[in-house]
């Protein structure tokens, strides 16, 4: 179904919305033995699982039997909300998303922080900084249930930082040629926001 389908009660519970109808859209966690109906209600073909390979738990091991036994192309990304983001997570996430067979579903626990991160970006990625307003929404408190703690509140602020260190450059031509997460904290403490943030990833977490 595409995005013009109406929301129901698995759609409230899983915190799922459209992001670009058809196209890409974005969820919690779908528990209780319903991922293989949820799925197939939005005839999504493609996830991007953002808390990343996670073996010792049954939900993943879980998703990944549901989405092999649909057919469905899943990828494990794992991206630490209270640590900032990695050159690779960015190139890793957008390049998947592009590629992938349309509709994408991206999901993490909640379907509130890292998926308001990674859906913004997209939709710069997708359709340039001209829609930067656009990206900004996906970090609503409502619907998206966007409330974030201390050491996530960095999420929202990568959207500006990346606009003014691009300088009209796309997204991802100016991640793979100039971001790093060292001169982000800079920017961060000149800021005031020191505390937006736990910490930097001392190595690429396992999965990436």
């Amino acid at each position: 179904m595409t995005g013009r389908a109406m929301r129901s009660p698995g759609d409230v519970l899983y915190n799922f919305h459209w992001v670009v109808p058809g196209e890409i859209a974005r969820s919690a966690q779908a528990y209780g033995g319903l991922l293989g109906p949820f799925l197939k209600r939005h005839g999504i073909r493609s996830v991007l699982n953002l808390r990343g390979p996670n073996p010792k738990f049954r939900w993943w091991h879980y998703e990944k039997r549901v989405t092999g036994q649909l057919g469905v192309t899943h990828l494990d990304l794992p991206l630490n909300s209270r640590n900032l983001v990695l050159r690779l997570h960015i190139t890793k996430m957008l390049s998947f998303l592009e590629a992938a067979h349309k509709p994408v579903l991206v999901k993490c626990s909640g379907g509130q922080d890292r998926t308001s991160f990674v859906c913004a970006l997209y939709i710069v990625h997708r359709k340039g900084w001209q829609a930067y307003d656009d990206a900004v929404k996906q970090f609503s408190r409502w619907p998206y249930l966007h409330f974030p703690k201390q050491h996530q509140r960095w999420l929202r602020e990568f959207l500006p930082y990346a606009r003014e260190q691009a300088n009209g450059k796309p997204l991802l031509e100016w991640a793979e040629q100039s971001y790093t997460p060292a001169h982000f904290k800079q920017w961060l403490e000149a800021r005031g926001m020191s505390d937006y943030f736990r910490a930097l990833y001392d190595r690429p977490p396992r999965g990436l």
